[in-house]
């Protein structure tokens, strides 16, 4: 097998940067906004069956209004359960359970509460930041160890991933400047 050249450095780097970033997203889906949206229940967790599993593996989950999110389990078993986890996550929504299907009616966001989602999606961002920087990190020291390239070759290939961590970075930016405008949007 062949050593791994300063191009496959440069690939893995951008790999693991480009996950970075869609972690990140994926995270900011979860934020609540003023619209109703599926993502919002991802990381909801429900005791079932003897173990914890995300709500959308117990449960149907839809938005039939804007304001509004309907959970369908699909064993009424698990209604108190599901109820139960919506209620002890930190979403700040109050479900109502008819015996059939819960329904979460989203409150109208308070100015205070949107301040308090913006420093959760800044916590995020840095967290992705974070991950953007290890993997330049890493990248470099994979560089620096390659034998058989002259250091010129290695400055200019640290180069280039300095010119995807800064670029990435930029993606994480622009994400949490339009998830912050969509969650101060009244």
């Amino acid at each position: 097998m062949t050593p791994p050249t300063l191009t496959d450095h440069v690939k893995q780097a951008k790999q693991a940067m480009d996950k970075a970033v869609e972690a990140v997203k994926r995270e900011f889906a979860t934020v609540r906004t003023g619209k109703a949206t599926t993502a919002l229940l991802d990381l909801v967790r429900v005791e079932a069956y003897g173990s914890e599993m995300p709500i959308n593996q117990v449960a149907s989950v839809a938005t039939p209004e804007p304001k509004l999110l309907t959970v369908q389990p699909w064993d009424k078993s698990l209604l108190k359960a599901v109820e139960k986890a919506i209620l002890a996550s930190d979403l700040g929504l109050t479900p109502s359970n008819d015996g059939n299907i819960i329904r979460i009616p989203l409150p109208p966001l308070t100015e205070e509460r949107r301040r308090e989602l913006v420093k959760v999606v800044h916590k995020f961002a840095e967290e992705g930041r974070v991950a953007v920087r290890h993997a330049r990190t890493e990248a470099i020291a994979r560089i620096k160890k390659t034998e058989h390239v002259s250091d010129d070759e290695k400055k200019h290939t640290e180069k280039d991933v300095q010119k995807l961590h800064d670029e990435h970075l930029k993606l994480v930016d622009e994400a949490v400047k339009t998830k912050e405008a969509e969650i101060m949007e009244v």
